[in-house]
């Protein structure tokens, strides 16, 4: 084959390629049109956003509306992570619920927690959705007032507020 040949098949595979690229979109686009539920192609993909129960409010609480409610003894802090990271270190007062063991757990944490108590749930990293998994578990179990606070283990440390654990002890 010579290079003008080469060249001239090289070209119309690129062709090709670039129709099926643009066919794709168009008929992916067209397909998620159409769904009840299609993917936002432009959305708002913020922390506040993701963290929503599913009437579109917010989950979120902040570091400061946090501490307040710790302050006046108002809120019940859930930690979701595993048991030996809650033993390490967690928010002072806080109870363990490890996400994955909830079922397990669930009866004799909220025992005596009235429905409409503020119940903050927290884990450790922005990306951990452990918490808004427990937030949305507690919603789903009737509990009405639930809250997350985003990367809370860190954060907490961080502004040096009050923590209790085995890394803490004297």
């Amino acid at each position: 084959m010579n290079h003008s040949a080469f060249q001239s098949q090289v070209q119309v595979t690129l062709r090709q390629m670039i129709f099926v690229l643009i066919l794709s979109v168009v008929i992916g686009l067209s397909v998620n049109a159409i769904r009840s539920k299609g993917i936002p192609v432009i959305g708002d993909w913020s922390t506040e956003d993701r963290l929503s129960s599913d009437d579109g409010s917010s989950l979120v609480i902040s570091i400061v509306e946090a501490k307040a409610a710790f302050n006046e003894n108002r809120a019940v802090f859930l930690d979701a992570r595993d048991k030996g990271l809650f033993e390490q270190g967690r928010i002072k007062g806080a109870k363990s619920l490890p996400w994955h063991s909830v079922d397990d757990h669930f009866i004799e944490i909220v025992e005596g927690i009235v429905n409409d108590t503020l119940i903050i749930t927290y884990c450790d990293g922005e990306t951990c959705d452990l918490s808004h998994k427990l937030a949305l578990f507690l919603k789903g179990m009737g509990f009405s007032n639930v809250k997350i606070l985003v990367n809370g283990w860190t954060v907490w440390q961080e502004m040096n507020f009050p923590v209790e654990g085995a890394s803490f002890e004297n």
